[in-house]
């Protein structure tokens, strides 16, 4: 399948002549959440707005569903929903009457029964006759996100869509997200909060000073990038880990209380858990209870953007 989105070569130098983007290569499946994860200053704000249409690129080509985001730029961009970081809406509009006129932005005929299944779907709809200025923070931001479904993209771009919102809020999101992935929207997703990235995403790509650095499948993320360690409360404390251990990379804590094994999850690991308790015993070190855990998204991102910086 053709995927939505590709971006081939593409780079962003200011007339600062600080270089943002550095021959940026990616592709977005059709149908995917894909989230763009970065530390600030990565470069993520400035891609999604060279997608947009908002950023001019230095070099390279942006293709949204086979049209140029350049050459035939009109048809490009009315494929794309963007929900900015920004909370920019017209304070004196009612949300009914920003909403319709976005729609009417993209050239699309007036369409009261979409606009009110948008606004239902965003519990927004008891507030349609309201001004922007009388909403909360978190209703305006539900507001953007209306405004960039008002006409019906293809592709959403969400950037940093809860930040600063409530946790109901947040969930009410996801649930969103959701539902526009099962009508075929694809979503590609900024975000500061990785727990968002591991509930949400497909597939996560990391950007640090304007280059690409991973993109892969979350569950093969996790499985070859996360770490799982099995802890051993000792029954005596030791000094030191004993040589016939050495092999094994075992990690002593402060007090010698505990054993840490670090492991990744195949199935040669796992039978190297079975020698270490074997050798353990032999060794005469007995433990009274153990736990294992496992890396979370969170850790993987921090240790590959402290890697490339």
């Amino acid at each position: 399948m053709q995927p939505i989105l590709t971006i081939s070569g593409l780079s962003k130098t200011y007339a600062s002549g600080f270089t943002a983007l550095k021959n940026i290569n990616l592709e977005v499946r059709r149908g995917e959440v894909f989230a763009l994860l970065g530390p600030n200053g990565a470069g993520k704000t400035t891609l999604i707005g060279i997608v947009c249409g908002i950023v001019n690129a230095t070099s390279g080509r942006v293709v949204v569903d086979g049209h140029d985001i350049v050459r035939d730029y009109r048809r490009a961009r009315a494929m794309i929903g963007l929900v900015p970081q920004e909370l920019t809406t017209n304070a004196f509009e009612t949300v009914w009457a920003t909403v319709s006129f976005t729609r009417g932005l993209f050239g699309k005929p007036a369409d009261p029964a979409h606009i009110e299944k948008v606004l239902r779907a965003l519990s927004l709809w008891d507030k349609k006759d309201n001004r922007i200025m009388m909403l909360s923070g978190g209703m305006k931001r539900r507001v953007l996100i209306a405004k960039a479904l008002a006409h019906e993209p293809a592709l959403l771009f969400l950037d940093e869509p809860t930040a600063g919102v409530d946790v109901e809020l947040r969930r009410d999101m996801w649930n969103l997200m959701r539902t526009l992935k099962e009508s075929g929207v694809t979503i590609i997703l900024t975000t500061h909060y990785i727990d968002e990235a591991e509930e949400m995403a497909d597939r996560i790509g990391v950007i640090n000073r304007g280059e690409i650095i991973l993109v892969e499948e979350k569950a093969q993320l996790l499985r070859k990038l996360g770490k799982k360690q099995l802890t051993l409360d000792l029954e005596a404390p030791l000094e030191t880990v004993p040589p016939s251990l050495a092999g094994y990379g075992l990690e002593l804590s402060a007090n010698g209380s505990a054993l840490t094994y670090t492991y990744d999850d195949t199935q040669s690991e796992r039978a190297g858990i079975v020698r270490l308790l074997k050798d353990l015993a032999d060794a005469q070190i007995r433990f009274k209870d153990l736990q294992t855990s496992q890396s979370s998204l969170e850790d993987i991102f921090v240790d590959l953007v402290r890697e490339t910086s």
